[in-house]
């Protein structure tokens, strides 16, 4: 028997056009499965038995050359691009693939080499600054909830957020994950997509309008993220890729933060006679309201040496600067990922594992994710294909920090006064010797990160099952069963002392479980006529919901029984609070698409479907919503020199929407004991058993075009949408009903906007290559028409602040725009001819300045355009891509300014105060303060709390004392007489006519223009630097790719109020709604975003074998 010789094959494979390498074309011996790709360089080596039989070259975009070898070692190959070139193939709904020149709606592909060039742990955060007419928000941190809305607000019901889709398999990323138990402890513990490796994903499509995605019913009226997952390519040999990748956090940049003034608040009364002003026991208390330091002066401090009578030691006041600082550390993430592909005749499959460690930036903090994912395919027989996808994620973390003030370590580094060196406090747990604490209320920053834990587990598996029946070429049927499963488990740990209280730690615990099955069935009949083709298709979905959840915590002062023993069964019973959920929701659906195009020139595109949704009212629950679009190549009628598409489109389309489970009728909810009795209480809420869907109509219109050779490309889309018979929960109602509030169906909000895409290819040669991409992105959203008796939707109230979407109206000056904000202004004296003039007028009855009655509309939170740059230059083996991100307009409302001002530890502060810092005053101001001590407004005393050493992780408290400060606004005094009337001082106000009053009664919560900023931004967003080495360096390695990169992100970050240190990306809230909203990020208001900014550096190595 002839035993057959191995002949190796080499070459090069480029370009026609620019004579570039082309990376990763096929390559197959003819009639095996036998084949290798290109490298980086467009080389290749395969091996033909006894150097006979014919070379198949494909790739993307070009012609496919069939070479026969005949005995040659060497073949290059020059590639000619082809009539496909500019046939790029997108996802669709329903997962179809179409050429993108075919629809007549607005589509984007983002590739999954671009989402992962620069590592990020979720996967929308890539995103930012690459797709046009897309918003995203995150919490921040590693593992965080991330929201994303594309084209902006158009219900005012949910949150927003598009419906996504992972191989099939719906998947909803709602904000119902902010966990936490009592005590101002809100924990962001990651939304759906949080959980998706970004490693394993090939491609996103972004369906960004009604008549994309109105094919997934209901559920898509806010836009479909379709994500595709990487599978092994037909005949394509086995492989195996590693990559790992280290992050480093680099903090870099924190709050603007005054570190001038010792701690202390402001008081004063006669019977001391003045002594309030002398200061030997001035810095025992929070707020950083007291005397200057680093000036020499002397006070009783908390670590206080004592003398031999046991008495405190007053010791020098001074600053400690870089508390905050020496409080975070570095974060690290670690990611090693870990993929196989194979391909036979009869199977293919790709199996991928990842693991992610994250170390945050707040000690004791940190996330992990541990994630499988297998997709694979087999050919029964000629006609029958069965495949499926699988992802299994386990996301952890031992302890997240808290988002809120009660209990975010952060919060408190910063609100420790500047005169404590926070480092001494290191060491939270060890019992002190007698020394002083901080006042009531006040945390030591490493007990919270410490003491408190807030921990999670969550399992998810998401997946589907898949038969593909091929009839014949021209007629298919394809049935899936889909399932996305989740269960979680949050605890959270308190220790005693926490909040100086004399309590054994309090302990929380809650388990919930969601699952979603989706059965599916689609029958597709194509033709091709000639000129002529069409393709028909129509199947059904029953799509099940089932969420369940059980909490047992015990958050009363009253605690657990044995301290520090974690245990539902050690919760004190007087404290003990039980509860627990069970929701359920099904939408059956049928639905049918055609696909007509003719002459490759014109294509029209129409659907249908209707679902019948069990949260709606029997006779409402059915709803039917069609939609149609156009795209009409002129470019194929005209021939028109360099150019190389030229395309026109449009689209309507009208889309349903129900809403949450249980808002037909009455339920009780459970209200805690009495004794012995269980209490239940009806919902606040009146049911409404006549709600109807909303209805959602968008209209489209677009341009596409490509010139000279794809090195210029252009897309432009307008967009209007008109979504009626709003579903408003929440609507206040009269008390006499029995209720507080109803959710009716109540008004039409319109949102219009433009998308515009540019790309550029300045440079093509051998060696060179730079691709430039510009979008443009601008929406504006507002009210047209509410129903009878409704004045306003409010979105969210802070204090005396709100945003509230009224209607718009020319005549009352009110436009209607969703994003307004409402806050009163401090009244002030008007007379031009006072010599107070302009003063803000002061309560003296309350301490506070007075607002006006009415509150005016003093921004809004939307932006006036976005737009995104990007930026990719190669030189051979090296690849520079850098993303700009760029927000224009807005304002927010910064909740952490308004701590900063309330507890004296914002720069901002001394902007704004007169005689800041009064030391030990002459005898003449002492007596000025004692002749004039009924202008000076009496505030908050120092006093002594019993309680154990290691209380809220400070040492153990010695004794009491009354503390001052000598920190004052200007104002113009007043009181209230038995009338109401609030009247002016005229006599004894000080010099110049000014009285001072302390900061701590500035009533900063009452006013959001006091802590408005501007949110314009411009982030260079990524940037990286890889470099793939040559095939000659590595053919002797066994490898067939190595790759390296450098990268970081946000590593430039400007806005208007780059002194202040927030970041107006994070300009929100993400916390429960009112109604029946769910959790959402609440635009517009920030808290609590104390995080430093960071440079992220990281490292990345790729390999494949």
């Amino acid at each position: 028997m002839a035993q057959s010789v191995q002949h190796t094959v080499t070459g090069n494979i480029t370009s026609s056009e620019d004579g570039m390498p082309l990376p990763g074309v096929s390559i197959v011996l003819q009639g095996t499965s036998q084949g290798v790709t290109s490298d980086f360089d467009g080389n290749y080596s395969i091996n033909v038995p006894n150097g006979n039989g014919t070379l198949v070259f494909s790739y993307l975009g070009f012609e496919s050359q069939q070479l026969a070898v005949n005995g040659r070692t060497s073949i290059n190959v020059s590639m000619e691009p082809g009539a496909e070139a500019l046939d790029e193939v997108v996802v669709t709904a329903l997962g179809i693939k179409r050429e993108d020149k075919s629809l007549g709606y607005s589509v984007e592909n983002v590739a999954g080499e671009e989402l992962t060039r620069v590592a990020q742990e979720n996967v929308l955060n890539s995103l930012s600054g690459k797709v046009a007419g897309v918003t995203l928000n995150s919490t921040g941190g590693t593992g965080s909830s991330v929201s994303m809305v594309i084209r902006g607000a158009i219900s005012l019901s949910s949150d927003n957020q598009p419906l996504f889709v992972i191989d099939g398999v719906p998947v909803s990323n709602s904000l119902n994950n902010i966990g936490g138990f009592g005590d101002r402890n809100a924990v962001d513990y990651g939304n759906a997509i949080s959980d998706l490796d970004p490693n394993s994903i090939e491609d996103v499509s972004i369906l960004k309008g009604p008549s994309a995605a109105a094919l997934y019913g209901s559920r898509a009226g806010n836009g479909v993220v379709l994500i595709t997952t990487k599978k092994a390519k037909d005949k394509e040999k086995m492989k195996v890729s590693f990559t790992t990748n280290t992050v480093f956090d680099v903090p870099y940049k924190f709050l603007e933060q005054q570190t001038r003034f010792a701690s202390g608040y402001f008081s004063f009364s006669p019977e001391s006679q003045g002594g309030s002003y002398l200061l030997p026991d001035v810095a025992l208390s929070g707020g950083n309201g007291g005397p200057e330091l680093d000036k020499g002066y002397f006070a009783v401090q908390w670590n206080a040496p004592l003398d031999a009578n046991g008495v405190p030691i007053p010791t020098e006041l001074k600053s400690y600067p870089n508390n905050v600082k020496n409080f975070v550390q570095t974060g690290i993430t670690t990611t090693n990922s870990l993929e196989v592909t194979n391909s036979t005749e009869v199977m293919n499959y790709r199996m991928g594992v990842t693991n992610m460690q994250n170390t945050g930036l707040v000690p004791n903090s940190d996330v992990n994710r541990n994630s499988f994912s297998l997709s694979a395919s087999s050919n029964m027989n000629n006609k029958l294909t069965l495949s499926t996808n699988v992802n299994l994620v386990h996301s952890f973390a031992d302890n997240r920090p808290s988002s809120n003030r009660g209990t975010n370590p952060l919060q408190w580094a910063y609100s420790t006064p500047a005169n404590i060196d926070l480092g001494l406090l290191r060491d939270y747990d060890l019992p002190g010797t007698d020394v002083l604490t901080l006042a009531p209320g006040y945390n030591n920053p490493y007990f919270l990160a410490y003491g408190v834990n807030n921990s999670f587990s969550r399992y998810r598996i998401y997946g589907n099952l898949v038969l593909d029946w091929n009839i014949s070429p021209s007629f298919n049927i394809r049935s899936s069963y889909n399932l996305n499963s989740y269960n979680q488990t949050q605890e959270t740990k308190i220790s005693p002392g926490y909040d100086r209280e004399s309590n054994n730690g309090t302990y929380g615990i809650s388990k919930t479980d969601g699952v979603e099955t989706n059965v599916d069935i689609l029958a597709t009949f194509k033709k091709d006529l000639g000129d002529f083709d069409f393709s028909i298709s129509g199947g059904g979905n029953l799509m099940y919901q089932k969420n369940t959840g059980l909490n047992n915590s015990a958050f009363s002062r009253v605690g657990l029984v044995v301290p520090d023993l974690f245990t539902v069964s050690n919760i004190a019973p007087t404290a003990l609070n039980y509860s627990s959920f069970e929701s359920e929701r099904g939408i059956n659906s049928v639905y049918a698409l055609g696909n007509f195009g003719f002459m490759d020139m014109l294509y029209l595109d129409v659907t249908a479907r209707n679902d019948w949704s069990s949260t709606l009212p029997v006779d409402n629950r059915s709803y039917f919503y069609p939609s149609a679009s156009l795209s009409f190549l002129v470019s194929e009628v005209v021939n028109i020199p360099k150019v190389d598409l030229l395309k026109i489109r449009g689209g309507w389309a009208r889309v349903g929407n129900d809403t949450n489970p249980y808002q037909l009728g009455a339920y009780y909810n459970n209200a805690g004991q009495w004794e012995n009795a269980v209490l239940y209480s009806a919902p606040g809420s009146l049911s409404t058993p006549t709600l109807e869907p909303e209805e959602a109509t968008s209209q489209e219109v677009g341009l596409d075009l490509t010139m000279f050779n794809n090195r210029f490309r252009f897309e432009g889309t307008y967009y209007t949408v008109e979504n009626k018979n709003q579903i408003v929960p929440s609507i206040p109602i009269p008390g006499s009903s029995g209720y507080n509030s109803v959710s009716i169906n109540a008004g039409v909000l319109e949102s219009k906007g433009y998308e515009l895409s540019l790309g550029i290819t300045p440079i093509r040669t051998e060696n060179w290559n730079w691709d430039l991409n510009l979008n443009y992105t601008t929406n504006e959203s507002k009210v047209i028409a509410l129903a009878p008796g409704v004045d306003y939707i409010e979105f969210w109230s802070e204090n005396k602040s709100v945003s509230r979407a009224y209607v718009a109206n020319p005549a009352t000056g009110e436009d209607g725009l969703l994003g307004n904000m409402y806050s009163p202004l401090k009244l002030r004296v008007t007379d031009p001819n006072s010599p107070y003039f302009g003063y803000p007028l002061i309560d003296g009855d309350e301490g506070e300045f007075l607002p006006q009655e009415e509150r005016v509309k003093v921004g809004n939170y939307n932006p006036d355009f976005i737009m995104g740059l990007q930026s990719s230059l190669s030189y051979k083996n090296f690849t520079l891509n850098m993303t700009f991100d760029w927000r224009s307009g807005g304002q927010y409302m910064s909740q952490t300014s308004r701590y900063m001002v309330e507890d004296g530890y914002g720069q901002q502060l001394l902007d704004n105060l007169i005689n800041p810092g009064i030391a030990e005053p002459g005898p003449e101001l002492k007596q000025w303060v004692l002749d004039n001590s009924e202008l000076l407004l009496e505030g908050e005393e120092f006093y002594p709390v019993g309680g154990t050493p290691g209380e809220g992780g400070f040492p153990e408290e010695w004794g009491g004392s009354v503390v001052y400060d000598g920190v004052f606004y200007p104002g113009v005094l007043g009181y209230h007489d038995e009338n109401g009337n609030f009247i002016l001082e005229s006599e004894n106000l000080g010099e110049d006519g000014t009285i001072f009053f302390p900061f701590s009664a500035s009533n900063p919560w009452a006013f959001g223009t006091q802590n408005m900023f501007d949110a314009d931004y411009i982030k260079l967003r990524e940037v990286s630097l890889s470099y793939s080495l040559p095939s000659k360096l590595i053919e002797r390695t066994g490898l067939d790719n190595i790759s390296v990169s450098v990268y970081s992100r946000n590593i430039m970050l400007w806005t208007k109020d780059s002194a202040f240190g927030v970041d107006p990306e994070r300009a929100f809230q993400a916390e429960s709604s009112s109604g029946n909203r769910g959790t959402q990020f609440k635009q517009g208001i920030e808290r609590y975003n104390v995080d430093p900014w960071v440079i992220p550096v990281g490292f990345k190595i790729g390999l494949t074998f």
